[in-house]
């Protein structure tokens, strides 16, 4: 299993908003992020900075990358363009975290 972690930015005024439509989240949803392989994830906020923390355990690169090809990740994406930083495909501005610790 890979641990993933990886940031975003929800804009402040779209906190409440963005954790309302999180819970929960859609189910067609919750099975493509089975289906590929997703596990353990969670997203945590940062209340200071409005930045995401985005944790999840994945079985492969591969599989994970594969999500943003889905229509339900597309889907999704657009659904949540206006509460956060967006690129141009409406997916979130995220950048990866490097591991330096862990305490099995």
């Amino acid at each position: 299993m890979i641990r993933k972690a990886f940031k975003m930015k929800v804009y402040p005024d779209n906190i409440e908003e963005y954790t309302k439509r999180h819970n929960p989240i859609w189910p067609e949803l919750q099975k493509v992020l089975k289906d590929h392989g997703v596990h353990n994830y969670s997203i945590f906020l940062d209340e200071e900075t409005s930045f995401l923390f985005g944790y999840a355990e994945v079985e492969s690169e591969e599989k994970w990358n594969a999500l943003g090809d889905t229509e339900v990740c597309k889907k999704w994406w657009k659904y949540m363009a206006g509460l956060m930083e967006t690129n141009a495909d409406y997916s979130p501005v995220s950048t990866d975290l490097k591991h330096i610790f862990h305490l099995p």
